[in-house]
């Protein structure tokens, strides 16, 4: 267990009794006397499960309940027993009533039911919010940028086909997330996504984890072991950072998607793939395929349909919705809601991100840390990456033909605007121009709502 299960009784013999019984049974266990000492302990730790004694000094056990399942299960001890004592236990929210001493097996039985229970309780709530959210027209990623709706436009229009897709952007932009996106909108979302990450494998484990193997086929295969694309049938195989295969695997997978047939290693006998493949890299597989480093009837093949992911600093619009998303749902403690002042959502903003989501999660999370008590994440509470200060100057616009001077200005306008979240004051220090200049600029371009 990650956490300790929390014994609350005040007989000290029966504290320690239940504590050797529990670790006996292979649970970690922490006792303390009474509610006070309790609520001491629950304001820094979460146990799986609360064992309390009904009635202690300092308060009732019953009146507590209501409060204290919400979070986790209760189990109560009652030196005497009754029906009516233990019914009102059962309606205020008690997962179980035992009479002490609980016997060893009495109370492992208990305990492994009552975690047991708790965490298929868990799972449905899981489950319920995925359904929930796939019943709603809610977003793939957090944010309101044009270059978000834009990707939202594009796996609507390829999730309904079963044609491949190679989706394209640097490290940490949330390429699985949309490959997540086009599974969970498309057809075969009724059956698995099967998510292979193309780094950590090598080349002979590869091959035998992607498409399975025979008995006998190598040293160590006992038996038949089915592969990824058979886990992936009638559903989408999802290939990360594909431009990492060597060229005998590609050679392998290519075979796959002309024929959609393969075979186990060790193995004589075609099999069918019903299986789409989606595959994400952060290299130029272009440029690798003229380079002889990746195939080019592979890139081909793959490229039929491309999602091309901006990164963060291309979509700052999106920041302060990530990052109250990130302070919203961190996988610990949320005893302090916690909120983020100007300043540090203007660096924020006004950061660049090498890392893009992903490293932006990071220093938030690092963030709420920092600020320990406090319920404002302020400036001083961030840490950015080392030798990518708020200082890094990279500037990327893009049209689709030789744009004007005058549409250059707009541009580049626009994208500073956005930078400093409208901020004129410092647009106008980065440009080297008045404040008032920039007023009259925003006004020429029309690009008041972002001022």
């Amino acid at each position: 267990m990650q956490n300790h299960l929390l014994i609350v009784e005040d007989d000290p013999a029966l504290n320690q009794l239940m504590i050797n019984q529990l670790q006996g049974l292979g649970y970690r266990a922490t006792g303390v006397p009474s509610w006070r000492a309790a609520d001491d302990y629950l304001a820094d730790h979460e146990p799986p499960l609360i064992i309390a004694d009904v009635q202690l000094a300092d308060g009732d056990t019953l009146e507590r309940l209501p409060e204290l399942v919400h979070h986790q299960p209760v189990v109560v001890l009652a030196a005497f027993g009754s029906v009516r004592s233990a019914v009102a236990a059962m309606k205020a929210g008690a997962y179980e009533y035992l009479l002490k001493p609980a016997s060893s097996e009495e109370l492992a039985l208990t305990v492994k039911r009552a975690l047991e229970d708790a965490a298929l309780r868990s799972d449905h709530r899981f489950y319920r919010q995925r359904l929930k959210a796939k019943e709603g027209a809610g977003s793939f990623m957090i944010g309101v940028s044009d270059a978000l709706r834009r990707i939202e436009e594009t796996i609507g229009a390829v999730a309904g086909t079963d044609i491949n897709v190679l989706i394209q952007g640097e490290s940490g932009s949330g390429k699985e997330l949309v490959a997540h996106a086009v599974h969970d909108r498309s057809e075969p979302a009724r059956r698995n996504f099967v998510a292979v990450d193309c780094c950590t494998l090598p080349a002979g484990l590869f091959e035998s984890e992607l498409f399975g193997h025979e008995k006998g086929a190598f040293t160590g295969a006992d038996r038949r072991k089915n592969g990824l694309i058979e886990s992936a049938q009638g559903g989408t195989l999802f290939l990360d950072e594909i431009g990492e295969l060597d060229l005998s695997t590609q050679a392998k997978l290519l075979r796959v998607l002309e024929t959609g047939v393969f075979r186990r290693v060790g193995g004589t006998k075609d099999l069918q793939a019903h299986t789409r493949i989606v595959a994400a890299t952060n290299r130029d597989l272009y440029a690798m395929s003229g380079q002889g480093q990746f195939r080019a009837d592979l890139f081909y093949r793959l490229s039929a349909f491309i999602i091309e992911v901006p990164p963060l600093r291309e979509r700052r619009d999106d920041i302060s919705a990530l990052v109250a998303h990130f302070m919203q749902h961190h996988n610990f403690s949320r005893r302090i809601a916690k909120v983020i002042n100007r300043d540090a959502l203007h660096q924020l903003t006004a950061y660049d991100w090498p890392g893009n989501v992903r490293e932006l999660k990071n220093v938030i999370e690092r963030a709420i840390i920092l600020s320990r008590e406090t319920n404002t994440i302020r400036a001083e509470h961030l840490a950015f990456a080392p030798g990518h200060g708020l200082g890094l100057v990279k500037v990327s616009i893009h049209f689709d033909r030789a744009p004007t001077l005058d549409e250059l200005q707009a541009e580049y306008l626009r994208l500073q605007l956005a930078k400093h979240s409208g901020h004129r004051g410092k647009v106008a220090q980065v440009l080297d121009v008045s404040e008032r200049n920039i007023y009259r600029l925003i006004r020429r371009y029309g690009l008041h709502q972002q001022s």
